[in-house]
């Protein structure tokens, strides 16, 4: 099962996992494209090991990896606790 983590300004959705039995969580991160559909990109932590990545520039892909390197411990926190709504008690 996939959890919202962020939704960005332009649309760009940002879900993870639940941490498994192996402690790998996967991050995916997916964005609308009117030509393609949409464009995607699969993280697994704590590694951070990149797969199945289409669409994505360069530049934006440089964004993605700040941006999870970043955000990787509240991820990983939020993945032992089922979601950001559990993980922050509302």
């Amino acid at each position: 099962m996939l959890f919202p983590y962020m939704t960005l300004n332009d649309d760009t959705e940002i879900v993870h996992s639940e941490m498994q039995k192996d402690g790998r969580v996967k991050v995916y991160i997916e964005k609308p494209d009117a030509k393609d559909g949409f464009h995607h990109a699969t993280c697994y932590l704590p590694k951070y090991e990149w797969e199945n990545i289409y669409g994505f520039s360069e530049e934006e892909m440089d964004f993605f990896q700040k941006f999870v390197r970043n955000n990787a411990h509240v991820i990983i926190e939020f993945s032992q606790e089922g979601r950001f709504t559990d993980a922050s008690n509302f």
